[in-house]
């Protein structure tokens, strides 16, 4: 199984939030406590919200969307899984167009725009209103204990079942163990199939923790805070337009097929999704609290949205325009229906569905879920625990979202939830956290280190 020609990002996503949200997938954790520098002794401190989310977001609404794109994102490659392919071409498990486009509406750039608004917002503050940015050593420690603890797990587990002999496959071990196998044509979805999302957030970290800073240092040379705005919002649309023009040059100038892998799933065609989560941030922090929309207004650009994913997903068939420039054009969309959930005078009657505890509770496992649901599937399907014809792909289904999802519990519970307490070792300036302080001066007595 390719793992999709969608993926998710678990992604994501994410990723993640708790300090992201979107990683393909990933759920809030939140800061630890402890006593940090300044604070009296014996007084309690306050959790913050999860780095990277806005103050007053709608945060348990974007839990929502990751549950939502998670579960969308196991249909799809149970789908995928129950294609079959003969002289006539490729025939679904269901011939139905109508259904076919809404399993097939790819939701990976949901996960790319969702990180990068969450992770970017704190950037986006310090650049249009002024304050210091997180060091990037602090960000990538809480972006590797996020993501790699899990990611490695699982690679090193499926690797090893799939390779039983040494020394088995070990560039294909290799590439992925460095998150590079996005640029391998043959090994892009080896191993774990969606995985290759996570090279692009990885490579989106970099990308963000060299940017942020130096967007923050550019527009203090601007007195005028709607300069600020400009330049955060210019730098965001020529980081949508070079995968666009990529993606252009590609497919109509040196007529690349799409079969191509790594031209049109490398960063360099895929980062738009995070160009737009980036916008979003600078759009909502420009904004702060003006301009919020009504329930009425939030509603219909909501359904406009979704209307148009749908349309594009219907229309999209291998190298016509739709197909060509899906995920720009997805990007685009999935910022609209963001911004309509997040940038709201008060919750509508229709975030209740996001913000309900079973789909909260899936996008907090989301990442799990985006990563064990390829393995699970297949073992599945190869053990013939579900049906192998293609009319057993509704039975299979539910079985392979209920193996899957309890899987994903165990995984966050065994593995996500412990490492993210690895966050408490540093403070929010990413200095190593003092958790024995000396006592007080005049305090008498003898401190724990004596």
């Amino acid at each position: 199984m390719s793992g999709g020609t969608t993926a998710t990002g678990a992604t994501a996503a994410e990723s993640g939030t708790g300090t992201n949200a979107a990683e393909p997938g990933a759920g809030t954790v939140a800061a630890g406590s402890g006593e940090g520098p300044g604070r009296p002794r014996g007084k309690p401190r306050v959790p913050g919200p999860p780095e990277g989310t806005p103050a007053r977001s709608r945060g348990r609404e974007i839990e929502g969307y990751r549950g939502l794109a998670a579960i969308s994102t196991v249909v799809f490659h149970t789908w995928q899984q129950y294609w079959r392919y003969d002289e006539d071409g490729g025939h679904p498990p269901l011939d139905d167009p109508y259904l076919g486009s809404l399993i097939s509406l790819e939701v990976i750039d949901l996960f790319f725009v969702m990180s990068a608004y969450l992770l970017t917002i704190s950037y986006a503050r310090a650049a249009i209103d002024g304050g210091s940015t997180r060091p990037a050593g602090a960000f990538l420690f809480r972006r590797a204990i996020r993501i790699v603890p899990l990611y490695f797990l699982a690679v090193l587990l499926v690797w090893a079942v799939r390779n039983p002999t040494l020394p088995g496959n070990w560039l294909d071990l290799a590439e992925h163990l460095t998150f590079t196998h996005v640029f391998d044509k043959q090994r892009i979805f080896f191993t774990l199939g969606p995985s290759w999302s996570l090279s692009l957030e990885v490579i989106f970290y970099g990308a963000l923790v060299l940017l942020g800073p130096a967007a923050a240092r550019l527009c203090g040379r601007f007195a005028r805070r709607r300069a600020r705005v400009v330049v955060c919002a210019t730098g965001c649309v020529l980081l949508f337009a070079v995968p666009v023009v990529w993606i252009a040059v590609a497919h109509y100038a040196l007529g690349v097929p799409h079969t191509d892998w790594p031209v049109y799933f490398g960063p360099q065609a895929r980062f738009g999704g995070f160009a737009a989560g980036m916008a979003l941030a600078v759009l909502t922090v420009a904004l702060g609290d003006r301009g919020k929309l009504g329930p009425a207004a939030a509603g219909a650009l909501s359904l406009a949205s979704v209307t148009g994913l749908y349309l594009l997903s219907m229309q999209s068939a291998p190298e016509n325009f739709t197909f060509t420039f899906y995920h720009p054009l997805a990007s685009v969309l999935w910022f609209v229906l963001l911004l309509s959930t997040v940038h709201v005078r008060r919750q509508a009657r229709w975030h209740a569905v996001l913000r309900s505890r079973w789909l909260t509770g899936v996008g907090l496992v989301s990442y799990s879920l985006y990563i064990w649901h390829e393995p699970v599937l297949l073992e599945l399907y190869d053990s013939g625990l579900v049906p192998s014809g293609q009319d057993g792909f509704a039975l299979a289904v539910p079985v392979v979202l209920a193996v899957s999802l309890a899987v994903a519990a165990l995984s966050y519970r065994v593995v996500e939830y412990p490492f993210s307490l690895l966050g408490r070792l540093r403070d929010g300036r990413g200095r190593s956290r003092e958790f024995y302080p000396a006592p007080l001066p005049g305090a008498g007595g003898r401190g724990l280190r004596d």
